[in-house]
C-alpha cells in the first residue's frame, strides 16, 4: 500500500526529533500501522537550516500553506505554537480535509472547542498526545485505557522546569530567584520561562485532561493558576520536617455533592503538598508524572519525561500511527478527541476557588509571647476549620518572634481565606500569613 504523506509545520527541537525517529523506526511503525508513513514536505522560515535536516528527498518550503495545498498530504503536524497564525493553519488544514497531529496545547486548551467542532463537520482527526507530559501517554490513557471508569481525579507534574526548579530549591536550600537563574543557564527554562513559572503551562495540560476525565468541554478560562514565584525555601524546610514535599500540581477532581448545591469539577494548577512518601512526591529534575484515580481501576501513576526532542517526538507518531489506522475508517466509529462522544459532553460548572475542597499549610511569624497560640487557633476552631499538625520554630527574622505552622483538615477555601484574614489583623502576628493547600492524593 502506498505510504501515507506527511506535511511537517516547523522543524525545531520536536519536528526534528520526529523526523528522526519516524527515519530511524520506519520498518517498525510500517508493521504496527499497516502501512508506511513518509514526512514528504517541510515548511520552516529557516529553509537552510531545515534542509540539512531532512536531506533529500523531503520538499522545504517557507510557506506552510504551501503544504496545506498540496493534494498529496494526509496528515497535517503543527509544531509551530502558540495562539496566532498556529490557529489559522489548523483550522486551513482541517477545511481542507487533512487530518491534523499537533504538540500545541496553548492552542487547545483556549480555542479546542472550535477546533474539534470544525474537525467533525469535515470527518477528520485532530490528534494530540504531543500536547500533555511529552512522551508519557497520558491522553490515550485517558481516552482509551481508562474509558471503564468513572474518573474521580487526576493531579499531574506537568511541567518539567517548576519541577526542576523544586527540586533544586529542596535539595539545595536555595530560594526560588537563585534557582531559576541556574535553571535558565543549564537549558531548563526559557530566558523568558514566565508560562512556566507562574503555572501556565501547567494548567494548558490540565485543562485538556478534565475535559477528556471528565467529559466536559476544554475551559481554561475557567481554570485557577498559580504558579512557584512566592515559594520560599523556608517553607519547603518547613514542609519536609512535616512529611511533605511541595510540587506545583495541575489538579482536576470531581466533586458530586450537588445535594448541597456544590456539586461540579476543580480546575486548579498551583503549589501543593504531597506526602513524602506518595510516589509523586519523589518525581525529580524535569521528569513529569500524573495520576489519576478511577472508580474501578483505582489509583494509577504515568510517569516519563514530559519534554525534549524524541520523547515528545514519541507522541507525535504514535498520533501518526492511530491516523493512519483509521484514515478510512468512518469518522463516526473513531475515537472522539475527548473521550466523550461530542453530544454527551456535559456543562458541568467549574467551581470557582473560594469553592475548592482541600487542607492547607500556613506558616504565621509572630510575637513569642502569651496566648498568641490560643488566639490562633480560637479563629480556626471558629471557623469549623481542624488541625491537623502544628509545629513551633525559632525565627531567622529576629528575637523574640517565632514560626508557627499549622496543618489543616479539609476545608472550604473561602471560610480559609476568611479565618486567615481575620488572623492576620491579630497585632501579634508580625508578617504576611503564607498559605499552601495540601493533597494527600490517597
Amino acid at each position: 500500500m502506498k505510504p501515507i504523506q506527511v506535511g511537517l509545520l516547523g522543524i525545531g527541537t520536536v519536528g526534528s526529533g520526529t523526523f528522526a525517529v519516524l527515519k530511524r523506526n520506519q520498518e517498525e511503525i510500517r508493521r504496527r500501522a499497516g502501512r508506511g508513513i513518509e514526512i514528504t514536505m517541510v515548511a520552516d522560515l529557516n529553509v537552510e537550516r531545515a534542509r540539512e535536516i531532512v536531506g533529500e528527498g523531503t520538499q522545504v518550503v517557507a510557506d506552510a500553506r504551501a503544504v496545506i495545498a498540496n493534494p498529496d498530504i494526509d496528515i497535517v503536524i503543527e509544531l509551530i505554537g502558540g495562539y496566532g497564525i498556529a490557529k489559522a493553519l489548523v483550522l486551513e488544514a482541517i477545511a481542507a480535509g487533512k487530518h491534523v497531529v499537533t504538540a500545541n496545547k496553548a492552542l487547545l486548551a483556549v480555542h479546542g472547542t472550535e477546533i474539534f467542532a470544525a474537525a467533525r463537520e469535515k470527518g477528520v482527526m485532530v490528534a494530540f498526545e504531543a500536547a500533555v507530559a511529552g512522551g508519557i501517554p497520558i491522553i490515550k490513557a485517558l481516552r482509551e485505557g481508562l474509558t471503564a471508569n468513572q474518573v474521580q481525579w487526576l493531579a499531574g507534574i506537568i511541567n518539567g522546569t517548576t519541577n526542576f526548579i523544586l527540586s533544586e530549591m529542596r535539595d539545595k536550600g536555595l530560594d526560588f530567584a537563585v534557582v531559576l537563574k541556574e535553571a535558565q543557564r543549564l537549558g531548563y527554562a526559557e530566558a523568558d520561562p514566565t508560562f512556566d513559572i507562574e503555572g501556565v503551562d501547567a494548567a494548558h495540560k490540565a485543562t485538556l485532561m478534565s475535559a477528556l476525565a471528565f467529559g466536559i468541554p476544554v475551559q481554561f478560562d475557567k481554570a485557577h493558576v498559580e504558579g512557584i514565584t512566592q515559594l520560599s525555601a523556608t517553607d519547603i524546610r518547613y514542609a519536609e520536617q512535616l512529611g511533605y514535599r511541595i510540587k506545583l500540581l495541575g489538579i482536576a477532581k470531581r466533586r458530586d455533592d450537588a445535594n448541597e448545591g456544590k456539586g461540579g469539577i476543580e480546575l486548579r494548577v498551583h503549589p501543593t503538598l504531597v506526602p513524602s512518601k506518595r510516589l509523586i512526591a519523589n518525581v525529580e529534575g524535569a521528569m513529569n508524572a500524573v495520576m489519576v484515580q478511577g472508580d474501578a481501576v483505582g489509583t494509577t501513576l504515568y510517569y516519563g519525561k514530559g519534554a525534549g526532542s524524541e520523547p515528545t517526538a514519541s507522541a507525535v507518531i504514535a498520533d501518526l500511527v492511530d491516523i493512519t489506522r483509521l484514515h478510512t475508517a468512518d469518522p463516526d466509529h473513531r475515537v472522539p478527541h475527548l473521550a466523550f462522544q461530542p453530544d454527551e459532553l456535559h456543562a458541568t460548572p467549574i467551581l470557582p476557588i473560594d469553592a475548592v475542597r482541600t487542607a492547607f499549610y500556613l506558616r504565621l511569624r509572630v510575637a513569642d509571647q502569651k496566648g498568641v497560640l490560643a488566639a490562633i487557633t480560637r479563629i480556626l476552631a471558629e471557623a469549623d476549620i481542624s488541625i491537623d499538625a502544628l509545629l513551633q520554630r525559632e525565627s531567622a527574622e529576629g528575637e523574640n518572634q517565632t514560626d508557627v505552622i499549622i496543618l489543616t483538615h479539609d476545608t472550604v477555601e473561602g471560610d480559609m481565606r476568611a479565618a486567615i484574614a481575620r488572623m492576620q489583623a491579630l497585632p501579634t502576628v508580625l508578617a504576611p500569613i503564607v498559605s499552601l493547600r495540601k493533597e494527600e492524593l490517597a
